[in-house]
């Protein structure tokens, strides 16, 4: 068993990363109901072996950088001499954004950028905010999930219109500012259009220029500068009500969208609206 775990979920799968300290050999099975994309990110294992249900097998060295692929309901019997790692997963439901990637048989690759970066993405994030942004994680999921499918050389389906009407994006917006205080999911927004999650993502992104994560990241930063003026709330509180898990993660949208913090917007908004006021009482007695 790893020494450290943490797990992170959403409605399309979930999100794991573990260390293990320095153990001379470890024998074991992997078997999910779920697609497993996994990475090495952190030491190693001078030998790993393994085989598969499919036939897949392997023999060589584990070492940074390392990806695998497992699909949902394929078995992986492993030995590792000299292990000491630290490692993340992401695990995806098998539904309608991955149902196509079913059959793509088992890999490992020494090196898939892509992949690899991904994983390490989400692990630096979820150290940092403690969570993981449902909306970030059901796009990425359509990404990998397309990514496969062109890695394996089968064609990605595409089909139906090429971007949202005015009024279907007048009504996603509208159903965005509705979900905020909440975790949005891309099926949240794609569901009521009666379109698939890949298809609403391309789609929207053709008719409003930007990507449903900007859309939304957008959307909860005008809320939160809005709370940050009008009241004293903290940020801790405003991060919340705007639908993000940790202020850390409002701050990080705040400098990308904004360039500043919070708290800096709180202050230089409180800076400019005192003397404004201020103004308009002395006009008022001068009157």
């Amino acid at each position: 068993m790893p020494q450290s775990q943490a797990t992170c979920g959403w409605q399309g799968g979930w999100f794991e990363t573990a260390a293990r300290r320095y153990t001379r050999a470890v024998e074991g099975n992997i078997r999910s109901d779920c697609h497993l994309i996994m990475a090495t990110t952190k030491g190693g294992a001078i030998r790993h072996e393994f085989r598969t249900d499919s036939g897949l097998r392997y023999s060589g060295r584990d070492r940074v950088g390392t990806v695998s692929f497992l699909p949902a309901g394929c078995e992986r019997r492993l030995s590792l001499e000299h292990v000491a790692w630290e490692w993340g997963a992401i695990a995806v439901h098998p539904g309608s954004v991955a149902a196509d990637i079913m059959s793509i048989a088992p890999f490992i690759e020494p090196s898939d950028p892509f992949l690899y970066g991904l994983i390490a993405q989400m692990k630096n994030l979820l150290s940092v905010d403690g969570a993981l942004d449902a909306t970030y994680c059901s796009v990425m999921t359509i990404a990998l999930a397309e990514y496969l499918l062109r890695r394996s050389g089968r064609p990605v389906r595409a089909k139906g219109i090429r971007q949202l009407s005015a009024r279907q994006l007048r009504m996603t917006m509208e159903r965005i500012d509705h979900l905020l205080p909440q975790p949005v999911q891309i099926a949240d927004l794609a569901t009521p259009l009666g379109i698939s999650e890949g298809h609403f993502y391309r789609a929207f992104r053709g008719a409003a220029g930007r990507t449903p994560v900007q859309a939304i990241s957008e959307r909860r930063v005008e809320r939160a500068a809005s709370l940050l003026a009008q009241t004293d709330c903290s940020v801790n509180r405003i991060a919340l009500e705007v639908g993000l898990a940790s202020p850390s993660h409002l701050a990080r949208l705040f400098r990308t969208i904004l360039g500043t913090t919070p708290s800096e917007y709180r202050r230089e908004f409180r800076a400019v609206a005192v003397p404004a006021r201020n103004d308009q009482d002395e006009a008022i007695r001068s009157g």
